[in-house]
């Protein structure tokens, strides 16, 4: 027993160390913080946003530079939602939180009809409130717990379904310019996520919105990438490492690459005939 029991415990130090590792890469690969910056870290209960806080919170010790950490959990007010359980994990640590409270459980049961997918209005009014507060209280940057079986899903989602090839990315601007987003575990896979947040034994607490109603797209496509990493081991990987290699010269859209200038000054006047020709 005592050799199983040191088995174990070589196993979790390897794991943290494989998370730290991963989750500092990710923030020095695109500059994620900075000298001096007020951090809102979303904490929604669940298995990812638990481990990028704890990590955080790890990473910031031994960190060449000052940053502010703040947890901050959004109360939608769904019944029976255990307020309790983040507040009481939240003041077990040596970080400041904030508990924000908004109504979006009836709005999104007032708006969207029975049976129906909750989870993009959900996210949408979720984001909305989140981003107001930020700006509100002056944070710097927004912490996500997107991972990277996360963004695999959101870009075949998007190829599948919307026909764009694009994904989370690891960091961005919002749309209005008041808040830059970024999303340390990038390079965390779920499945070292799942056994950490297992061992740290978090306070997991699921979302029941919609009452566990699953979204059957991100559901199939999530179940198509663990088919494939069974299936033929390492191609999950290559998939992630093509997100991180992109050549815009030989994909089809010109608006990233300069296709007609190729040939100079004879391409204006070649396509201008092709198009009077198709008229």
């Amino acid at each position: 027993m005592p050799g199983n029991q040191q088995k174990a415990r070589i196993d979790q130090i390897k794991l943290e160390k494989r998370l730290r590792r991963s989750a500092g890469q990710a923030i020095d690969d695109y500059n994620m913080i900075q000298n001096g910056d007020r951090i809102m870290v979303c904490v929604s209960g669940g298995k990812d946003s638990y481990t990028m806080l704890d990590l955080l919170l790890s990473l910031r010790r031994n960190a060449p530079i000052d940053f502010e950490l703040v947890a901050v959990n959004l109360d939608q007010k769904q019944p029976g939602f255990p307020a309790h359980v983040l507040r009481d994990y939240l003041s077990s640590l040596d970080i400041p939180f904030e508990i924000l409270e908004q109504d979006t459980y009836s709005v999104v049961k007032r708006v969207i009809p029975e049976g129906k997918t909750q989870c993009s209005l959900c996210s949408r009014l979720r984001r909305g409130a989140l981003y107001t507060f930020a700006k509100k209280r002056g944070f710097t940057k927004i912490a996500l717990g997107h991972h990277r079986e996360d963004i695999m899903e959101t870009f075949f989602m998007n190829l599948f379904h919307g026909g764009t090839l694009k994904t989370m990315p690891a960091k961005l601007k919002s749309d209005d310019g008041d808040n830059i987003v970024i999303r340390p575990l990038v390079y965390c896979r779920e499945q070292d996520i799942e056994r950490y947040a297992a061992i740290k034994n978090f306070p997991i607490i699921p979302c029941d919105l919609c009452g566990n109603q699953e979204n059957l797209q991100r559901l199939q496509t999530k179940q198509l990438l663990r088919d494939w990493q069974h299936r033929f081991p390492g191609r999950v990987e290559n998939i992630f490492r093509g997100l991180q290699n992109v050549t815009t010269s030989h994909l089809l859209d010109t608006s990233l690459f300069d296709f007609a200038g190729l040939e100079g000054g004879r391409a204006g006047s070649t396509t201008a005939r092709f198009h009077l020709h198709s008229a």
